[in-house]
């Protein structure tokens, strides 16, 4: 799967095993500028430390979607976003449903609020649902308000709340 989008032409593709260095760096960059600013306690450093593995295996597996954008005509330029979506499929609370979990998500900075976003988010609902998703789901930091609006925007809405006190 291949998209072009007309209006900035980035060009969507899956990631490959070639291309999982590219999911690595896109991914430490939200890492780094989300987390990294919003969670004290977040280990920034995971995406280089454990990503190639981590990110190599999600690429061959049938229950995940991982997709890169890169600028059309630069296929050795550096990603300028991802998307890593997962089905689940076996939650004991939820017998026989089938979550479309939107596990991370990054559009760099110069090309945010270009639709490459929606692109990205509109390519995993659709295969979420091809994959009999019942429902989608994401988090979000709560701090994060473009990310929150992104997402409503989309559909989303609050379903469940995790709140954190110091230890």
């Amino acid at each position: 799967m291949t998209i072009t989008m007309r209006a900035m032409n980035p060009v969507i593709a899956r990631v490959t095993p070639e291309s999982v260095p590219h999911l690595v760096a896109s991914a430490a960059a939200l890492f780094a500028e989300d987390g990294g600013r919003r969670d004290p306690l977040l280990d920034t450093s995971w995406p280089a430390r454990e990503g190639q593995p981590y990110y190599g295996e999600l690429a061959d597996d049938p229950n995940a979607l991982c997709l890169l954008a890169f600028p059309t005509g630069e296929p050795a330029a550096a990603a300028i976003g991802h998307l890593v979506g997962r089905l689940r499929r076996h939650d004991p609370l939820r017998p026989g449903t089938v979550a479309g979990v939107l596990e991370s998500m990054r559009v760099a900075p110069g090309h945010r609020r270009s639709g490459l976003g929606t692109a990205l988010a509109d390519e995993f609902a659709a295969w979420a649902r091809d994959n009999a998703a019942d429902y989608l789901s994401v988090t979000a930091y709560a701090a994060n308000e473009s990310a929150l609006a992104f997402y409503r925007a989309r559909g989303f809405v609050p379903f469940e709340s995790t709140l954190h006190a110091p230890g």
